[in-house]
């Protein structure tokens, strides 16, 4: 199975999460409409649905629906 394109970080302090498309980052998305919108800007599938495709995402540390800093 090759690397999902797409790596959400765990939230930082600010409940932010940095988003990399191929290896770029391409900004810290603060909920799940900017990793769609980060998305469609890269040309990348944009459906709600996609959010879960571990082979498009990696959502490192926590899932999707996961937009505040831990602790």
């Amino acid at each position: 199975m090759k690397d999902a394109p797409v790596v959400v970080q765990p939230p930082g302090t600010d409940g932010g999460r940095k988003v990399t498309i191929r290896g770029e980052y391409v900004g810290t998305a603060y909920h799940l409409l900017d990793v769609v919108e980060f998305l469609r800007r890269a040309g990348l599938p944009e459906a709600n649905t996609t959010v879960d495709d571990p082979d498009l995402i990696e959502w490192r540390g926590l899932g999707p629906r996961a937009w505040t800093a831990a602790g």
